[in-house]
C-alpha cells in the first residue's frame, strides 16, 4: 500500500521510488491542481514529496495529515539528484515519520513539527 506521493516535479523513474510504497502523481492525475493533489494525499494518508514550496507553506498552517518532504537542492543533474537523494533518504524517512515537514537541502535535512 502506498504511504507516499511524488509530485509530477519529481522524476518518473527513480529506482528508490519504484516500490508498491511509493505513487507518482502521474499515475493518479498528471495535470491534477495542488488542490486536489492535497486532497487526494490527505484522503489516502499519504505523505507528499515535491519540490514545490506551495505544500511546505500549507503545511505550516495544517495539522497533518498530509505530510510533506519537501526536496530543495535547486537545480542539479539528474546524476547528482539521484545521488543526493539516494545518500539521506533513510534519514528523511525516519524524520518524515515524527515531523509534520522535512526539508531536503544539498547538505543537510530538517524537520518541523
Amino acid at each position: 500500500m502506498a504511504k507516499y506521493l511524488i509530485d509530477v516535479n519529481l522524476p518518473y523513474y527513480f529506482a528508490l521510488w519504484n516500490t508498491s510504497e511509493y505513487i507518482h502523481q502521474m499515475d493518479i492525475n498528471p495535470l491534477a491542481k495542488d488542490k486536489l493533489i492535497w486532497e487526494y494525499a490527505k484522503e489516502n494518508g499519504l505523505t507528499i514529496i515535491s519540490k514545490d514550496s506551495d505544500f511546505s507553506n500549507r503545511i505550516l498552517f495544517k495539522d497533518p495529515p498530509p505530510k510533506v518532504i519537501h526536496i530543495k537542492i535547486g537545480n542539479v543533474s539528474m546524476k547528482e539528484f539521484h545521488r543526493l537523494i539516494n545518500s539521506c533518504w533513510e534519514d528523511v524517512i525516519k524524520m518524515s515519520e515524527s515531523h509534520k515537514l522535512v526539508n531536503v537541502y544539498k547538505d543537510t535535512i530538517e524537520g518541523v513539527k
